[in-house]
């Protein structure tokens, strides 16, 4: 530095910082040996604070305005200083501006394919990527467990501990949601709103700040694509006799111009049209039927007097329906019920209760 500098760096005593970036979270202010004049104007700037560090221990921090460094404004700084002379002297303290406005289109990625247990597809690899936006919400202690004396601190330097994070926490998330595969892009924002929740308390350890995660894609093996493009086409395609007439007619100026004309070209073309006609009655063919499944045995027990009785099949039940012994209001139970419930409100034997005649009506006077 050259003498000049070092005289000039004296008597300077306005303390300022214009971030020119888009990725600088902390710059330390630099001057010849860290001299502050008594009385010097420090303006920190929207989006930034300063915080003043000395012999090592953080100091006074200061929100964004213009404020002159005397012993009033440097409360910590007076008291870690003991100075005899009341400032009268320039000081010796280091100056970090820490951003704190949004710092957004961070990127985070499985760099390895996650595996889940899909009820459609079994066991699947599936590879996610999106974007999260953050700010420092706690200077003091962001340069406390982070930024430490580095001078230029950017975001580079931290994203790559947070997109550890966001996937570990994302991975979890993944294998025990039990989503199925097709239905996961219907559930990116809901996804990305669950991350952030449980994302937050982990970033506010560093002082940082989570305002947004967003989930962009969630994709899988080249492989299973192919696959599901091959599914996606049997379904456009529907009636394969129709499809395949089509491409036949569409063959016949390509089949004018083979070698033969169209003569020599309407053999092959019969052929395939026949082949498709075949193929066509073999996929329309009506499937053989199939005698309906045994009715199965349903089961219950009555409650009579506090007692469970039975079990009684339903036939069994309809005799009782017909004698009066079981009523609307009987509590019934089978297998798979949760508990007790009125014969009227099991939809077995509501059945069974409007078979009943009417009451007879009161004869004629």
């Amino acid at each position: 530095m050259s003498l000049w500098s070092r005289i000039s760096g004296e008597f300077i005593d306005i303390i300022e910082w214009m971030d020119d970036t888009r990725d600088t979270m902390v710059f330390r202010f630099e001057r010849h040996q860290n001299e502050i004049k008594y009385g010097a104007k420090l303006i920190v700037r929207e989006g930034q604070a300063a915080v003043l560090i000395n012999e090592g221990k953080l100091a006074d921090v200061f929100n964004p305005g213009t404020y002159t460094l005397e012993t009033k404004n440097l409360p910590i700084l007076s008291t870690l200083q003991g100075w005899k002379y009341g400032f009268e002297s320039p000081f010796k303290a280091e100056v970090y501006f820490v951003t704190t406005r949004q710092f957004t289109e961070l990127k985070w990625g499985t760099q390895n394919p996650v595996m889940v247990r899909d009820p459609e597809f079994g066991p699947v690899r599936l590879r996610a990527f999106g974007t999260y936006a953050m700010r420092i919400q706690n200077a003091s202690q962001f340069l406390t467990e982070v930024v430490g004396t580095d001078s230029n601190f950017g975001t580079e330097e931290i994203t790559q501990q947070l997109r550890n994070i966001v996937v570990s926490r994302f991975t979890n998330l993944i294998g025990t949601a039990k989503i199925p595969v097709l239905d996961m892009a219907g559930n990116y924002d809901q996804l990305g709103e669950f991350l952030t929740k449980r994302l937050a308390p982990e970033f506010e350890q560093y002082g940082l700040l989570l305002t947004k995660m967003l989930v962009e894609n969630i994709s899988l093996p080249p492989e299973v694509e192919e696959v599901l493009d091959k599914r996606t086409s049997m379904g456009v395609v529907g009636n394969l006799n129709a499809y395949m007439q089509f491409q036949t007619a569409n063959s016949i100026p390509d089949m004018a111009q083979q070698p033969g004309g169209l003569a020599g070209g309407a053999f092959g073309a019969g052929v395939g049209w026949q082949m498709a006609n075949q193929m066509g009655q073999a996929f329309q063919q009506p499937t053989p039927a199939m005698s309906p499944p045994p009715v199965p045995n349903v089961s219950f027990h009555v409650a009579v007097n506090g007692q469970s009785t039975g079990p009684y099949d339903l036939q069994t039940l309809q005799q009782q329906v017909l004698s009066g012994h079981l009523k609307t209001f009987s509590l019934v139970w089978r297998q798979g019920m949760t508990g007790w419930e009125p014969a009227e409100n099991v939809a077995e034997l509501a059945a069974l209760f409007a078979q009943l005649p009417p009451p007879v009506p009161p004869p004629a006077p």
